[in-house]
C-alpha cells in the first residue's frame, strides 16, 4: 500500500494523472456558465436545448455510477459469471421503460412547463396534484440524498486503496467539485461533465481489461484460472435459495424490474426532459444502450479478472486494487479518474434533482431566480456528504435500497400515464406510497434473497391502480 506521507516518483505520477482529469472535469463544467441564462429553467432543464448525443452520454454516465464501478464489480468478484443475469434482466427492463415512457414524458414536460420530476407526475394530464407533488418531493429528497451519499462513499474507497488516505477525503473532494460546477451551470454543467466523464470511464475500463488479460497470461489461461476458483464460479446458474427452476426466474425478474425502475429515478429521467426535440428520442436510445452494454460487459470482466489476479482484495476495492497491480502509474491515475468520474456523474445529477424537488415541489412559493435553488443544492450536497462520512452500509447496499424505493414508487405511475390512463390524486398517492412501503417492508423482512425488493414493490403499485380502476368502473 502506497503512503501519502512519503510520495515517491511513482505516486507523484498517479496523482498528476488523477488531478489532471479532475481539473478537466471541473473546467468543462465551469465552461457551461458561458451558455447559462440565469433562469431556473436553464439551471434545472438547460432550456430543453440539449443534443441527443449529450443526453445519451449523460444518462449512461449517471447510470454507470459507483454502482457499476464498485458495486457490480464487487458482486461479480464474489459470485462469478452468474452476475451476467443482472445485466440481462436490467437492460431488458430498462429498454421496455424507455420504449413506453420517455418520448411522452419529454412532450408533457414542454406542454406543462414543468422543471422537476414531481411536476411531471402532478401535471401529466393538465392536473395540479399538489399533495402528490409534496409526497414525490419528500421521497425524492430522502432517497436521492442517500443515493448521492453512496456515490461520494464510492469515491472515497478509490483514494483510500491507492493512496492510503483517510476514507473521508474522497467524499470531501467529490463534494467540493460537484458543488463548484453545479453552482456554475446547473444541469447543463452536469450533462457536459457527464459526457466527458463517460468517455474517460469507458477508456479506463478497457485499458484495465486489456492489461489484466495480458497479466493473466491470455484468455485461455484466464479461463483455466477462473475455473479453479470454485466448481461453480463460471457457472451461469447462481446459487439460489429456491433452486434453479423457481429461483432463476425470480432472480431475473427482480433485475428486470430493477431495470424498469430506471424510469423512476428522477436524476436519470430528468435528462430526457432536457432533450431539444422529443422526435429525436430514438437517437438517444441507440447510443445509450450501445454504450451501456459495453460498460456492463466491461465491469463483469474486471470483476472476474480481479478475482484471479488480486484474490485477497476487498471486493468493493477490486478495480482500484487490480489497477494498482497491473498498470503503469500514469494509467492508474486514469483508472482513479474513471472511478471518481463515475461517482461524480451520478452525485451531481441526484443533488440537482433533489434541489428541484425542494424548490419546485416542496416550497409553497416557487422561486423565480436561481439563488434559492443554488442554496438548496448546497444543502442537499452537505446532507449527502454527512451520510457518506458516517453511514456504515456498503456502496452496493446503499444504491440498491435507494434505487428500489424510487423505482417502485414512481415507475408504475409513469407507465400508467404513458399509456394515456388517468388516475385520481388519491390513487396516484396510494400507488407511490404502497410501492415504497412494500419495497421497504420486503427488505426489512430479509426476503431480498427470494426476489429483489423492487419487484414486489412495483407489482404492488400496479395492483393499487388495478383495484382503483375496478372500484371506479
Amino acid at each position: 500500500m502506497r503512503s501519502s506521507d512519503d510520495l515517491g516518483d511513482q505516486v507523484r505520477v498517479v496523482l498528476a494523472s488523477f488531478l489532471f482529469f479532475l481539473l478537466l472535469f471541473v473546467a468543462v463544467g465551469a465552461a457551461s456558465v458561458l451558455r447559462g441564462k440565469g433562469t431556473n429553467e436553464d439551471y434545472l432543464l438547460a432550456g430543453q436545448s440539449v443534443k441527443p448525443w449529450l443526453v445519451a452520454l449523460s444518462a449512461v454516465a449517471t447510470c454507470n455510477s459507483g454502482y457499476m464501478f464498485v458495486g457490480q464489480i464487487a458482486y461479480t468478484f464474489e459470485v462469478g459469471l452468474a452476475s451476467i443475469w443482472l445485466m440481462v434482466g436490467w437492460l431488458i427492463g430498462d429498454l421496455l421503460a424507455s420504449l413506453a415512457i420517455y418520448r411522452p414524458l419529454r412532450e408533457v414536460a414542454e406542454e406543462q412547463s414543468v422543471m422537476s420530476f414531481g411536476g411531471i407526475l402532478a401535471k401529466w394530464h393538465g392536473t395540479d396534484f399538489r399533495r402528490l407533488r409534496v409526497v414525490v418531493g419528500i421521497i425524492t429528497v430522502l432517497f436521492l440524498g442517500t443515493y448521492a451519499a453512496a456515490q461520494l462513499k464510492a469515491g472515497s474507497t478509490a483514494l483510500h486503496v491507492l493512496f492510503d488516505w483517510d476514507m473521508a477525503w474522497g467524499a470531501i473532494i467529490g463534494f467540493m467539485i460537484v458543488v463548484v460546477y453545479c453552482f456554475a451551470g446547473g444541469i447543463r454543467a452536469s450533462i457536459w461533465t457527464d459526457a466527458a466523464q463517460s468517455i474517460v470511464m469507458i477508456a479506463a475500463m478497457f485499458i484495465l481489461l486489456g492489461s489484466a488479460i495480458m497479466e493473466a497470461g491470455g484468455f485461455a489461461s484466464l479461463v483455466e484460472k477462473l475455473d479453479a476458483v470454485s466448481p461453480t464460479y463460471l457457472s451461469l446458474v447462481p446459487e439460489l435459495r429456491w433452486g434453479t427452476a423457481v429461483g432463476l426466474p425470480l432472480y431475473i425478474a427482480g433485475w428486470f424490474y430493477a431495470g424498469f425502475g430506471t424510469a423512476g429515478q428522477p436524476h436519470i429521467t430528468i435528462r430526457y426532459m432536457t432533450l431539444d426535440d422529443p422526435s429525436k428520442i430514438r437517437r438517444v436510445r441507440v447510443l445509450y444502450y450501445g454504450w451501456y452494454t459495453v460498460f456492463y460487459v466491461g465491469s463483469i470482466g474486471v470483476g472476474l479478472l480481479a478475482r484471479v489476479l488480486v484474490p485477497d482484495a476487498n471486493p468493493e476495492l477490486a478495480m482500484a486494487t487490480l489497477a494498482e497491480g497491473v498498470l503503469p502509474e500514469i494509467l492508474v491515475g486514469v483508472i482513479l479518474a474513471g472511478l471518481f468520474a463515475a461517482t461524480m456523474s451520478t452525485a451531481d445529477s441526484q443533488i440537482l434533482s433533489s434541489s428541484a424537488a425542494i424548490t419546485r415541489d416542496l416550497m409553497p412559493s416557487r422561486p423565480e431566480t436561481t439563488t434559492i435553488t443554488k442554496a438548496a443544492t448546497l444543502f442537499v450536497a452537505l446532507i449527502a456528504l454527512g451520510i457518506a462520512l458516517f453511514a456504515g452500509s456498503t456502496v452496493f447496499n446503499l444504491v440498491l435500497v435507494a434505487w428500489s424505493v424510487l423505482g417502485a414508487s414512481f415507475a408504475p405511475l409513469l407507465f400508467v400515464y404513458a399509456f394515456g390512463k388517468r388516475v385520481t390524486e388519491p390513487t396516484a398517492i396510494a400507488m407511490v406510497l404502497v410501492g415504497a412501503a412494500v419495497t421497504i417492508t420486503w427488505r426489512a423482512l430479509g426476503w431480498g434473497d427470494i426476489v429483489y425488493e423492487i419487484c414486489p414493490g412495483m407489482i404492488a403499485g400496479f395492483a393499487v391502480f388495478r383495484v382503483a380502476s375496478w372500484v371506479t368502473e
